[in-house]
C-alpha cells in the first residue's frame, strides 16, 4: 500500500485545488464568506479523498472500498438537498426572490461540483500510476480547464439581444414598448415609476430561445440578479414597487421593467447580459419529430 501513498496524495492535492478554483463568491454573495466557504472546501476533501481512492483499490483488488462510491453520492446528493433547503429559506427575506428555478439551478452545480473533484483526483492518481508525475500535472491542468468551462455556461447575453426602452404609460397602464407590465393608478406612483424606473427589451435569437426567457423562473432570476447588482427602490408591503418581466404574446419578446437605486444604463444591460440561462429552463422546441410516435 506504500507504492500508492504518493499518488492517492497528488489524487487529493489535485481535488482540492479544482475544488477551490470552482468556488468563487460572486456579487450575488453565495456562498458566503466565511462559513459557505469552509462547508463546500470540507465536501470537495471529501470528494477528492474518495476520487484518488478509486484506482489504488482496483489494483489491489479490494472492491469493498468502490462501495464508499454509493455512500458519498447520497451525501452529495443530501448536499443538493442542503442548499435547495437554506436558499428557499432566505429567499423568504429578500426583496426581490430569486425563484424556485433559479434555487435549484445552484443546488444541481454545487452537487455536480462535487462530482467533478472526484473525476479529477481518480484521473490524476491514474495517471501517476500508470505514466508519471508530470502526466497527472497535465490530467490536473486539463481538468481544471474542463471544469471551468463546464461552470461558466451560457448567458442571456449569448441568446438575446438587450435594447433599452424608456418607459411610459397610457391611462393607468405601464408600458415598455407595446408590452404591458402592470396597472398603476396613482399619479404619484407614476411619477415615482418614471422617475426610478428602467426598461428593457430582450429580443430572442431564435425560435428556441422564446421558450427559454418565457419561463417564469429564468425571467425571475433576471430581476433578481439586478436588483442585487444595482440595488432596487422598494421596500416590504409596496407592491406597485415591484421589478416584473412580461412577454410579448406576438413575437416572444419580454419587456423587462426594473426599479434600480443606481440608474444606469450601461450597468444594467451588462448585468442582464451575464444572468445565467437556467439549466431547468432551457427547452428546445424546434428539435420535436412532430412526425415520431410519442415522445418516450
Amino acid at each position: 500500500m506504500d507504492n500508492y501513498f504518493l499518488p492517492i496524495v497528488v489524487g487529493i492535492c489535485a481535488g482540492i485545488i479544482t475544488r477551490v478554483f470552482m468556488l468563487k463568491s460572486d456579487y450575488r454573495q453565495y456562498p458566503t464568506y466565511l462559513h459557505g466557504k469552509i462547508i463546500h472546501l470540507a465536501l470537495g476533501v471529501i470528494a477528492a479523498g474518495l476520487g484518488s481512492i478509486i484506482v489504488p483499490a482496483l489494483l489491489l483488488k479490494d472492491y469493498t472500498a468502490i462501495t464508499f462510491l454509493t455512500l458519498a453520492a447520497s451525501q452529495f446528493r443530501d448536499v443538493r438537498n442542503m442548499e435547495r433547503n437554506t436558499l428557499t429559506g432566505l429567499d423568504q427575506y429578500e426583496l426581490v426572490k430569486r425563484g424556485n428555478t433559479y434555487i435549484e439551478g445552484i443546488a444541481i452545480a454545487f452537487e455536480g461540483r462535487n462530482y467533478l473533484v472526484i473525476f479529477t483526483s481518480m484521473l490524476t492518481t491514474a495517471a501517476y500510476l500508470f505514466i508519471n508525475i508530470w502526466a497527472s500535472i497535465g490530467v490536473v491542468i486539463l481538468c481544471i480547464f474542463i471544469s471551468r468551462v463546464l461552470m461558466s455556461g451560457s448567458t442571456l447575453g449569448d441568446i438575446c439581444d438587450i435594447e433599452y426602452c424608456e418607459l411610459r404609460f397610457d391611462g393607468a397602464g405601464l408600458y415598455i414598448d407595446n408590452i404591458y407590465i402592470m396597472n398603476i393608478g396613482l399619479p404619484q406612483r407614476q411619477e415615482e415609476i418614471l422617475r426610478n424606473g428602467m426598461g428593457f427589451i430582450l429580443k430572442p435569437k431564435n425560435f428556441n430561445v422564446r421558450t427559454t426567457i418565457a419561463n417564469l423562473g429564468q425571467r425571475q432570476a433576471i430581476l433578481h440578479d439586478v436588483s442585487v447588482a444595482m440595488g432596487v427602490y422598494r421596500d416590504s408591503g409596496t407592491p406597485a414597487l415591484v421589478p416584473l418581466a412580461k412577454r410579448d404574446l406576438d413575437d416572444g419578446r419580454v419587456g423587462v421593467f426594473i426599479l434600480p437605486q443606481e440608474k444606469n444604463i450601461e450597468k444594467a444591460r451588462k448585468v442582464i447580459g451575464n444572468v445565467p440561462t437556467l439549466e431547468n429552463a432551457i427547452r428546445l422546441p424546434s428539435k420535436i419529430d412532430v412526425d415520431k410516435k410519442g415522445i418516450l
